[in-house]
């Protein structure tokens, strides 16, 4: 399928699929959604900044759809910060080629020129294996289809980045969700760009409570999904 790399509205780059009319990010702001959708409203919202640095010790995060690594690289950055360990499992069925990797050029976009060897590390280091990134920032990168994820109660945190429901219907089903709730410790959270109903009640579905939240540049709302105990 033919690749090619657009600037957004913000400036940052991303990768867009002209056969299926879709980015890997919103052509509204890269780095814009990134920041509001998963920084913003998933790991802020879970580990509160504004709290006392010494609440804040660790974390396991599982994307679905590491495409590009700007979520995790901006995970990282936010790991020095908020003096948080975590745990960042990517899950990418068809990784980006290094070359793609070099053109985004994301720590230049978001003005960490110094950080661009580690930027480079998340796409060079080898899949299946724990690499320690940084002290903050341990990775790992499963090549999986995300209807073959098992794991249990393993994360607080679930960045659902997966292709549009308009390209890809049967990410956003009761089936892959129930899946990602089985994957969630309790209290855990799920956010996506997304606000389609038919998304919204499939996590329903499953036992997520689900909110509708401002969405990011370009889309008016979005969904968190969180894991509650049930009474």
């Amino acid at each position: 399928m033919e690749r090619k790399i657009i600037t957004t509205s913000d400036g940052s780059k991303t990768i867009h699929l002209p056969e299926w009319d879709e980015q890997y990010h919103s052509k509204h702001g890269a780095i814009q959604e990134a920041n509001h959708v998963f920084i913003k409203h998933g790991l802020h919202h879970y580990c509160h900044p504004e709290a006392d640095s010494k609440s804040n010790k660790s974390i396991s995060i599982l994307e679905i759809g590491f495409g590009t690594g700007l979520n995790a690289f901006i995970t990282f950055l936010e790991s020095k910060k908020l003096n948080l360990k975590i745990n960042y499992v990517g899950v990418e069925a068809f990784p980006v080629s290094m070359d793609e990797v070099s053109e985004l050029d994301y720590p230049l976009q978001l003005s960490v020129k110094d950080e661009a060897t580690n930027f480079n590390k998340l796409h060079e280091v080898s899949w299946e294996e724990s690499y320690i990134i940084s002290e903050e920032f341990e990775l790992i990168k499963r090549k999986q289809d995300f209807s073959k994820i098992s794991d249990l109660d393993s994360f607080q945190l679930i960045y659902f980045d997966a292709f549009g429901a308009r390209v890809q219907p049967e990410l956003w089903t009761e089936t892959i969700f129930q899946i990602m709730y089985n994957a969630l410790k309790l209290n855990g959270v799920l956010v996506t760009y997304s606000a389609k109903g038919s998304v919204r009640r499939a996590m329903q579905s499953v036992g997520f409570t689900v909110e509708r939240l401002p969405g990011p540049p370009g889309k008016r709302e979005m969904l968190r999904a969180t894991k509650n105990e049930i009474i």
